[in-house]
């Protein structure tokens, strides 16, 4: 059974990010995904610096989630966009967990061999689709592999229903379909 990790680059309460996280969430588990759905809400942790890192270490949040990243297969990450680019959350998150710990830890051991499937939504006509660009590249550049499909969601303010769920049912749909494709990869991957 594949093992994935799930979280959106927002720590906003009632994130729209978070919200089409859960839609794709469901997807992986109805195909036979384990997936632990987080909230970086609860993992705060300063923006990276190697001074700090150097004098105290890495912080315990950014250790706990290192940790998840590296027991999970797969990743699904939800991204807001910020003026065209992924959130400073979520690359702050990132660079954190890239860090070694250990002179004898392998490099990047957190991200090398993982699969992700990426979405956003925003409030824009775009969907948070140039930040997902970028947020691409970047996951590629330190060895996780991502899916070639992606979801953009325009108009977040007005795509969900009061259950969370997406207004537009074909997009529901779609969404839903990345999980399990991320969970159908997995499984494939690893036999």
């Amino acid at each position: 059974m594949s093992k994935i990790l799930a979280f959106s680059g927002s720590s906003r309460k009632g994130s729209f990010n978070q919200k089409l996280l859960k839609i794709s969430v469901s997807g992986a588990q109805e195909a036979g995904a384990d997936v632990t759905l987080i909230d970086l809400a609860d993992f705060p942790m300063p923006l990276f610096n190697q001074d700090l890192e150097a004098e105290s270490g890495m912080p315990e949040n950014a250790h706990r989630f290192k940790k998840l990243l590296i027991e999970h297969d797969a990743f699904i990450i939800a991204s807001p966009e910020y003026n065209s680019a992924f959130s400073p959350l979520l690359k702050n998150v990132i660079d954190w967990a890239s860090r070694a710990e250990s002179a004898d830890e392998p490099p990047l051991v957190a991200y090398q061999g993982k699969v992700a499937a990426i979405l956003a939504t925003s409030p824009g006509a775009l969907g948070g689709l140039r930040g997902l660009v970028f947020l691409r590249m970047l996951l590629a550049n330190i060895g996780v592999t991502v899916l070639p499909d992606q979801q953009a969601i325009p108009q977040a303010f007005k795509a969900f229903n009061e259950d969370g769920s997406l207004v537009d049912e074909s997009k529901q749909n779609v969404v839903m379909a990345l999980g399990r494709r991320l969970a159908d990869t997995v499984e494939k991957l690893s036999d």
